[in-house]
């Protein structure tokens, strides 16, 4: 999937993945894509429900290497 940027959050536990997804998505123009990358067992529920509290849009995921990608198209302002 088409994206802008790269977040590589593998090896991080929770609360980790989500905080530096929530900085990184932060600093991004409205509309671009956020892939991030994370192993955490965690990750499979917390990412997508930080998605749906921030207002950011889940376009997609897949598994890379024994870890899940996220596609995360952040809100516009």
């Amino acid at each position: 999937m088409d994206h802008d940027a790269d977040l590589d959050a593998r090896g991080l536990l929770c609360p980790l993945p989500v905080l530096k997804l929530r900085k990184r998505i932060g600093a991004m123009p409205p509309g671009t894509v956020l892939k991030v990358l994370a192993d955490d067992p965690a990750a499979v529920i917390d990412i997508p429900h930080y998605c749906a509290e921030s207002g950011h849009e889940l376009v997609g995921t897949a598994e890379v290497d024994g870890a899940q990608s996220y596609f995360i198209r952040k809100a516009s302002a």
